[in-house]
């Protein structure tokens, strides 16, 4: 559950282009070498996290090699590596100060007992229902904790007791530290976040780097720091390995009341349980898996008992480990045994070389992972889902109450939001002509509620015709006597009162939150621009053929009749786009979508990685993309080229990993990737980057650079050359956040990549203004919403030549590799559309 501090970049949710494998004995190969990668950053990150809590450090390197083992043969999620946890620092380090090590041993093997049970019973899915916020202030509260603690050793001091102490202790720990102390946690440090970024130096320092690249950071600051202590001989504390003795790890049972042991048992159960499925989730996002949630807790609570049993941390799936094992191409369960194996071998056959490592470099180790927990990309999407005083409350109670008292002080906040969530209605009372009267009420309507509805309907003047709208959503036995309690009295003074429910039968939950109408009373009930992937308006047993059929069905009953006359008149007069616009087959990039374009808009050219073959490259030959770049050029006379990238692209990661320069013979995506080798260099010579912020990891820098390299190779087409100097051509650099669903557009003159920004101007405004004023009057008239997706019948024709407000049906999903005409099935809404507040409604 930390982040990635190896060399190689973080992998993202999904590796669309990456190349499948290979035969079996390729697989072994990549097995065996990603296991090596895996093992040199797991040994000085279980020795760091041994460290933190003050257990043995062969607890560490025993709880590695187990985790790898025993996870790896019996776990449910073959790429995922396990092993010491971060998060358990804190738990961990608690318990051996209370009730001793042999008996936080008892603890780990009683975690793992309960966890085998909890697999049987097929129970692992219920962890997952604990609130994202909750676990990622969890995890940054036991980041804060280890971080703050670990300062004091790289000061030259010793932890406190308490995070709170720590914090307290820490300005005379800063009046007086340990100048080679200090020195060395620095060097570790800066080794460990620099070491990713070396092959980003210009020059022969760049290439140089890149060449080192294969070694993982953690082992490289580890080993820079040992070098520097054995150079100067600084007078420092080393580690000490003592020598393996069953008899003095076996687990004793512990001393205390029996209700703090069981809560002990359960933390570090829920916190494994949870941080290892999790993780397991996390994995199978990256490698396109599907793993046995049950069988993965199982295979944890086994590997929790031997941990135990011969003396080990407790044990959980991790992130780091994880990551590194699916970036260094392991592709099955052998690569996490293997691991295991040379951790084994490294902690009985290296002894001599490990007792060199000073104490302060795996301090400083651990700081910089400790640190890493706090993810602000983690903060941004809680706070994005309202969800930011649970995070907040988790962390503040984890550093002063420790993780069980945190858990469960962000636990009660959640289920508090909620209820205050669920509790919350709204009430408009709107006066129309005449005096009449309608109150609108959205939401439950829960004792909760009854103060702001009475105090709504006292406000209604007496004797005036009421109508009371109820969404249908719910309504308790308070408010219902509320309701009618004061129907009889407004009726008694000679009012009228009508109350009407209206229900949307086919309402769905789209992905911003919002309940919308469905689209479609089949089982395709996304509206336009709903993901199929995930979502839970998709049936994700049906076929994808029916699904896909489902789609144009609705398509052919809803917005074709919008389009129609303007496809009509596009056929009769031929397509005239004033762009070429080459991206990625990446099926998450909606060209239309980002543009605002619709039919006949956008000559649209879509490969692997959007990539123009320069001519004569070696062994990569291809001419499709320079035939339709021709076309556009010579035949269609477009005015602009765009090449636009994409953020975590698969193509540019198997760059990255030197898929193109495989041994053996090349297969037809090895060869198209071949292409890809100059963006390659320009990464070495002349990285491409941000104007407003720094790039987030490799991929990123080489995903904007391959953009402008593409750019360079597009004017070695003789037509685009010719045009381009003529003035009448325009070369445009274009790159797409996922994450952010922010676009940039490369200035060449800077030669860096600067965010669009949305328009805010009063023409802008006025026109948001009218369509607000044009749907009050409808609701008005009509005495219900108009909701989008309605009978295309109750719109009028569009005007010719003018796009619709009608949004495509097909969702991103159904994007192709190919040269494309024309963008999804549906433009979106344009200058004419907004114009027409009915059309945009």
């Amino acid at each position: 559950m930390t982040l990635d501090i190896s060399s190689a970049p973080i992998a993202s949710d999904t590796t669309d282009h990456a190349p499948p494998g290979g035969s079996p004995r390729a697989r072994w190969a990549q097995d065996l070498s990603a296991s090596l990668v895996v093992a040199l950053i797991a040994v000085p990150f279980a020795l760091g996290i041994a460290l933190a809590t003050g257990a043995p450090l062969t607890a560490g390197l025993a709880a590695a090699a187990v985790g790898g083992i025993v996870v790896g043969l019996a776990g449910g999620t073959p790429l995922q590596v396990s092993g010491p946890s971060a998060a358990l620092t804190v738990i961990t380090a608690g318990l051996i100060a209370q009730y001793g090590w042999r008996a936080t041993c008892a603890v780990t093997l009683a975690a793992g007992l309960l966890q085998l049970l909890l697999g049987v019973r097929r129970v692992a899915r219920t962890a997952l229902a604990v609130s994202p916020a909750i676990v990622h202030g969890m995890l940054a509260g036991v980041g804060f904790t280890i971080a703050i603690a670990q300062l004091h050793v790289v000061l030259g001091g010793s932890p406190q007791g308490s995070a709170i102490a720590n914090v307290l202790a820490l300005p005379g720990q800063l009046a007086g530290p340990h100048p080679p102390a200090m020195l060395v946690g620095t060097v570790t440090a800066t080794v460990l976040l620099g070491w990713p970024r070396l092959g980003r130096l210009p020059g022969r320092a760049g290439e140089l780097g890149a060449r080192m690249g294969w070694v993982p950071g953690p082992l490289a600051a580890v080993a820079a720091a040992t070098a520097l202590t054995l150079a100067l001989d600084l007078p420092l504390a080393h580690i000490q390995l003592p020598a393996w003795e069953p008899h003095a790890l076996l687990p004793a049972l512990p001393h205390g009341p029996l209700s703090g042991v069981l809560a002990a048992v359960l933390t570090v159960t829920a916190v494994a349980s949870v941080e290892s499925l999790l993780s397991a989730v996390a994995v199978d996002r990256m490698s396109h898996r599907t793993s046995d949630l049950d069988r993965e807790l199982r295979g944890q609570g086994l590997a929790n008992i031997v941990s135990g049993v011969v003396g080990g941390l407790p044990i959980a799936g991790g992130a780091v480990r994880s990551t590194a094992n699916v970036r260094a191409g392991g592709q099955s369960r052998w690569s996490a045994v293997l691991h295991g194996v040379w951790v084994l071998t490294a902690a009985l056959a290296l002894t001599g070389g490990l007792r060199r490592i000073p104490l302060a470099a795996l301090a400083a180790l651990v700081l910089v992972v400790g640190l890493q927990m706090v993810s602000f990309a983690h903060i941004r999407n809680v706070h994005r889902h309202r969800e930011f005083p649970v995070y907040l409350i988790t962390v503040v109670g984890v550093v002063a109450l420790g993780v069980l008292g945190g858990v469960a002080l962000g636990a009660g906040t959640a289920v508090l939001l909620a209820l205050y969530r669920l509790t919350r209605a709204h009430v408009d009372v709107e006066t129309g002509p005449g005096g009449s009267v309608t109150v609108q009420t959205h939401g439950p309507l829960t004792f909760a509620a009854v103060p702001r509805l009475s105090r709504a309907l006292a406000g209604i003047p007496a004797g005036s015709e009421v109508t009371v709208v109820h969404d249908g959503s719910f309504l308790d036995h308070a408010a219902y006597e509320t309701l009618h309690s004061w129907r009889t009295g407004h009726q008694g003074a000679g009012g009228r009162v009508s109350m009407v429910t209206r229900r949307q039968a086919d309402e769905v939950l789209d992905p911003d939150g919002t309940v919308r109408a469905g689209s479609s009373p089949g089982p395709h009930r996304c509206r336009a621009w709903t993901p199929w992937v995930g979502h839970h308006c998709i049936e994700q047993r049906e076929d994808p053929h029916g699904r896909l059929l489902d789609g144009v069905r609705v398509f052919q009953q809803h917005t074709a009749p919008l389009v129609r006359p303007e496809l009509a008149r596009l056929a009769r007069e031929g397509q005239t786009p004033s762009q070429l616009f080459l991206t990625c087959a990446d099926s998450r990039m909606v060209t239309s979508m980002i543009t605002n374009s619709g039919p006949g808009d956008l000559f649209t050219v879509r490969n692997v990685g959007n990539l123009v073959p320069a001519p004569f490259e070696p062994g990569a030959a291809d001419d499709s993309v320079a035939a339709a770049v021709q076309y556009a050029v010579e035949s269609l006379e477009v005015r602009s080229i765009t090449v636009c990238g994409h953020s975590g692209c698969g193509a540019m990661k198997a760059l990255l990993d030197g898929v193109h320069e495989r041994p053996g013979p090349p297969s037809p995506l090895t060869r198209w990737l071949r292409n890809g080798r100059g963006s390659l260099d320009r990464l070495r010579r002349a990285p491409a980057e941000f104007s407003d912020r720094p790039v987030v990891d490799l991929v990123e820098q080489l995903c904007i650079t391959n953009v402008v390299q593409q750019l360079d190779q597009l004017m070695t087409n003789p037509a685009v050359e010719r045009r381009v100097e003529e003035g009448s051509l325009r070369l445009v650099g274009m790159y797409f956040d996922f994450a952010t669903a922010q676009a940039y557009v490369l200035d060449r003159a800077a030669g860096t990549f600067s965010p669009v920004e949305a328009r805010t101007d009063a023409r802008t405004e006025a026109r948001t203004e009218a369509r607000t004023e044009a749907r009050t009057e409808a609701r008005t008239e009509t005495g219900t919403e108009t909701r989008a997706g309605a009978d295309a019948g109750a719109r009028p024709e569009p005007r010719a030549g003018a796009h619709t407000g009608a949004p495509a049906t097909a969702g991103p999903d159904q994007q192709t590799a190919s040269v494309e005409q024309v963008g999804p099935s549906g433009p979106a809404p344009t200058r004419d559309s907004e114009e027409d507040p009915q059309l945009a409604a």
